[in-house]
Parts: C-alpha cells; sequence; structure tokens
C-alpha cells in the first residue's frame, strides 16, 4: 500500500483529529513558529491540508494525497502533487523548506533531505517537526501502529538519527525546541515550549545550509 493512500481514504479522520486535539495542535504550532521566518518564501514538504502551512504563512505546499490538497487549497496554499524525494523546482528557489509530522513517511529520508537542500537558497533554512521515536508518544504509536491507518505505515525517526542523516547531507548549525510532555489526551491546554530536545515528545529542528 502506498503510504500516502491513508491520507486519500481517512481525510476526514485526520482533519478531526486536528479539532479534538486542539491543545496539542496549538502547542506543535507555536513551537514551529519560532523557526519559520515571517518573511521570504517557503514551503512545505508533505503539506497535507496545510493545518500547519497556513497558519505560518507557508506559499507553496507539495503532497501525493490529492485529497489531503484539496484541504489546502482551500486554505489559500498553491498547491502541487508530488513527493519529497522529487521536488519539481528549481535549485534555490526557497527561503525555507518546513516538513512537519512528514520525516517518517517518506521512502527516502536522505534523497528527500538532498531535495530541501537543493531548492533552499544559500542562506535558507530547513525546518521539521516530528513525534521523536524514543518518546514517550513515539513509543506507544510504534506499539499501536497497527491500529492506526496513518501510522501503520510510518517509519519513526530519533533525533539522533535524523541529526546523523541531516549532518550526511551538508546541513549544520542546528536549533531544537520541544513540546507534548504528556499523552495526547492527557495534558490540560496548551503547553510550555522549552529549547532543547529529550524531554517533549514533539520537537522542532532548525538546520542551516
Amino acid at each position: 500500500m502506498p503510504k500516502s493512500e491513508p491520507f486519500e481514504v481517512h481525510t476526514d479522520r485526520y482533519e478531526g483529529w486536528f479539532d479534538e486535539h486542539d491543545d496539542v495542535y496549538q502547542s506543535e504550532l507555536a513551537a514551529l513558529d519560532r523557526f519559520v521566518p515571517a518573511t521570504g518564501r517557503g514551503i512545505e514538504i508533505g503539506v497535507g491540508s496545510a493545518r500547519f502551512a497556513a497558519p505560518l504563512e507557508i506559499d507553496v505546499g507539495i503532497d501525493p494525497a490529492e485529497a489531503m490538497l484539496e484541504h489546502a487549497r482551500e486554505r489559500g496554499i498553491n498547491v502541487v502533487r508530488g513527493v519529497g524525494e522529487h521536488l519539481p523546482f528549481p535549485d534555490d528557489t526557497f527561503d525555507t523548506a518546513l516538513i512537519v509530522t512528514t520525516i517518517c513517511f517518506v521512502d527516502d529520508i536522505p534523497r528527500t533531505l538532498a531535495e530541501a537542500d537543493r531548492i533552499l537558497s544559500q542562506s535558507g533554512h530547513l525546518v521539521i517537526g516530528y513525534i521523536d521515536k524514543d518518546s514517550p508518544v513515539g513509543r506507544l504509536y510504534q506499539e499501536k501502529k497497527e491500529q492506526n491507518p496513518f501510522y501503520r505505515e510510518a517509519t519513526f525517526v530519533s533525533t539522533e538519527e535524523l541529526l546523523e542523516a541531516l549532518e550526511a547531507t551538508g546541513f549544520t548549525d542546528f536549533e531544537f525546541v520541544q513540546t507534548i510532555y504528556h499523552w495526547l489526551d492527557e495534558g490540560d491546554g496548551i503547553e510550555p515550549i522549552e529549547d532543547g530536545y529529550g524531554d517533549g515528545s514533539f520537537v522542532g529542528l532548525k538546520a542551516s545550509r
């Protein structure tokens, strides 16, 4: 099964998750907002329904799931159907490349990072938001992945694994923020955003070229 198929079939369930877990969503959004600049041209790789791209004022989104892109269009994003391993854009096109909860779904992480590097300007930044494989939420997602149509095909990564892949691609100057310190249904309100990683299950990472 293609990893994008659940996002075509279960689009309403995907959208409903954000409504049901608004505090989690707002916490993750606030973490990424620290790293996504208000200026420059941005792209989200794996834009989904643009739940992150739209409020972060990202210009362009790419995703293989047409059902998701329909929502992204409605949220004002210029969308392209495609995958992170083959970005249909010239070199040095964007100032920011954003990847949120998508890195665990790509077929080839090194290729996706290389493509992100290629389309970024010389002073551009890559921002990745992800559930750390070694975090409490990450471990539970892995234990229950067969029960979830989205995560059944996912391959979660740890921060150390992601750093190794980023360094191999040539990215440097890493900055981290973290949030989500409880299981998703146990938190009470928007969670704190702290520097670093290792405590929060959701990590935001910013890397320079």
